[in-house]
């Protein structure tokens, strides 16, 4: 499997059902790229920093939440824009919605827990602001499944998130660079 490539949904659920992690994998996906891209580490026993509870254990290596951390981080800095979502890929509409309002909630989650008094650009506060927005939405149960209309909202959500890893990690590499 190549380092970029996100381990599947019921990889990743079933080790942290191991874990005994009360998290779905959207969930664990959204609040560790929270964490990086508020500048966290990139550390092995991500769990208990992005989950804020320092009693929980690494991933063992290799497993689906190791490879977890791997390939989002690699995803990340990937200048080709190659970020993914972790969202469950044989559901219908309104569960991948209701997985993608989960995952924005954990991103900010674990954001918060990693960005501290970094300054974010203009762009930065709207895409986080964006963010809020999603992470508090709810479908309505009336309107039919519009797969179009999420995929639109997964991509701008892609964007917004390399958006605000850039503001907080590469941003800071590069003021870094010039001094």
């Amino acid at each position: 499997m190549a380092s970029n490539e996100l381990p599947d949904w019921i990889e990743v659920a079933q080790v942290a059902d191991r874990m005994q992690l009360a998290s779905t994998p959207a969930e664990l996906h959204g609040a560790l790229c929270g964490w990086l891209s508020g500048g966290g580490a990139d550390a092995t026993g991500w769990p208990a920093l992005v989950l804020a509870d320092p009693g929980l254990p690494a991933p063992k290596a290799g497993d689906a939440l190791d490879r977890l951390r791997c390939a989002s981080a690699a995803q990340l800095a990937d200048p080709g824009f190659g970020f993914e979502l972790l969202l469950p890929e044989d559901a219908g509409t309104k569960p991948r919605a209701e997985a993608l309002f989960a995952w924005c909630r954990a991103f900010l989650g674990g954001f918060g827990l990693a960005v501290g008094q970094r300054p974010l650009s203009e762009e930065g506060q709207e895409a986080l602001g964006d963010l809020a927005n999603l992470a508090g939405a709810q479908l309505d149960t009336e309107e039919d499944d519009d797969e179009e209309s999420l995929a639109e909202i997964e991509e701008y959500l892609r964007m917004a998130v390399l958006l605000l890893h850039a503001d907080c990690v590469l941003g800071a590499r590069q003021r870094q660079r010039l001094h």
